[in-house]
């Protein structure tokens, strides 16, 4: 452990021991400011408004909309490791009751039988594609998963019973489990984003046979092949090298307090609230009850989990694992103000799948699938429609538009 770790750890522990909850929280709160790199000013914005008005307002955008709302046929699969890991599957609709909007979307010829696996990302879960799920709901058959630890999955039970680290390697059997059990057959179109691109390239590398026999269809949304220790986070170099050297030492130490972490997080939820939205968005009008929803789902992802996951981001490299998808029809699509996998990890994708269909979306960050959810699910349906799972070309509709258009990138 380095001094500069050691100092962090020991200010935890410190606070911990103390049984401070409110230095303990702010001990957090200053870690996670440093960590995102959020300014000052965050904070200075939500001190201008009551507590109590802000929690009421915070009430109010979570029943706002049905974000995260959409459930399907629920079932469970196991990772080799006994980890249980939560899926639900949107069924196509009967043609007397889809029959209509159907061929509005995809024209009159049926399309084939494929299923859609969605993959989500880092301390999100699957309502992450709330908008492109309502749009495909009914339409084509969509599989979509917690990740480990995530959502309604289960802790990962290598982590809690021996202790070991969570890999990218390891997610990407976990996915290899879900497509066993929620699409044991049939054609199959993989869509992740962050992570869950992430957990694609893991399957490919592990499972080629699987990608060259049942795969049609890869969609990589704001997600990178390798290198992710060299992000700025926007950051000055000096800033971003001292938190490198310090974050995970003191993810660990957090991690290891995550009841006491808990409270403070909850505690400095505002400022949080802040860090979260700079790092998902970069739309200054995007939608209140958006930004909230995207809040809830990190909120939730338990500390020690944060922890657990954190260091299998600076060994990811996957970039030889791009090359079984060579041969497929391939969306490759960023935001191009991404802060957390900067659209040039997207670009360093596509140069590398050349015949890959490459969008930059202006005006987007990290959570671009949210921020501009019309953009990435008509390029969704076009990417099924060059799978050959759809007889032409479509336009999902207006389903959450907010007016942007995306670019293909150079």
């Amino acid at each position: 452990m380095s001094e500069d770790t050691a100092q962090a750890t020991a200010a935890v522990a410190e606070a911990a021991a103390s049984g401070s909850w409110r230095r303990a929280g702010l001990a957090g709160a200053a870690i996670g400011v440093v960590a995102a790199g959020a300014a000052a000013g965050v904070a200075i914005e939500r001190l201008t408004v009551g507590r109590g008005m802000r929690r009421k307002a915070r009430l109010a955008l979570d029943a706002s909309g049905p974000y995260g709302a959409l459930r399907g046929t629920p079932g469970t699969a196991r990772g080799d490791d006994g980890t249980e890991l939560y899926y639900e599957v949107d069924e196509v609709e009967p043609e007397s009751g889809g029959g209509p909007r159907r061929r509005r979307l995809f024209g009159r010829k049926d399309p084939a039988e494929v299923t859609v696996v969605f993959s989500h990302g880092y301390c999100l879960n699957q309502d992450s594609w709330h908008f492109q799920r309502a749009a495909l709901r009914g339409v084509v058959r969509c599989v979509y998963w917690d990740q480990r630890s995530h959502g309604r999955s289960g802790r990962g039970t290598e982590q809690v019973e021996q202790g070991l680290p969570v890999t990218i390697d390891r997610l990407g059997c976990d996915l290899k489990a879900v497509i066993d059990a929620a699409a044991p057959e049939g054609p199959i179109v993989l869509v992740g984003h962050s992570m869950g691109g992430m957990t694609l390239m893991a399957l490919a590398d592990q499972c080629p046979e699987l990608i060259r026999e049942r795969v049609v269809g890869v969609a990589l949304v704001g997600t990178s092949s390798g290198k992710l220790g060299e992000v700025n986070y926007g950051l000055p170099v000096a800033g971003v090298n001292a938190i490198r050297r310090v974050l995970p030492g003191v993810l660990k130490a957090l991690g290891q307090r995550a009841e006491l972490v808990e409270k403070g997080r909850r505690a400095t939820a505002d400022l949080f609230a802040g860090i979260i939205k700079r790092y998902s968005f970069a739309s200054r009008d995007v939608d209140p009850a958006v930004a909230r929803f995207a809040e809830r789902m990190i909120e939730g992802t338990p500390i020690d989990v944060v922890a657990e996951f954190y260091p299998a981001f600076q060994e990811h490299d996957k970039t030889a694992a791009l090359n079984h998808f060579a041969d497929l029809p391939v969306l490759v699509l960023a935001g191009e103000q991404d802060l957390v996998t900067p659209s040039e990890h997207s670009e360093a994708i596509a140069a590398l799948l050349p015949e890959a269909e490459f969008v930059l979306v202006p005006d987007a960050g990290h959570l671009v699938m949210m921020e501009h959810p019309e953009v990435v699910t008509d390029r969704l349906a076009d990417l099924l429609a060059r799978a050959g799972a759809l007889s032409a070309a479509a336009t999902v509709g207006s389903y959450g538009d907010t007016g942007s258009t995306a670019q293909p990138g150079g």
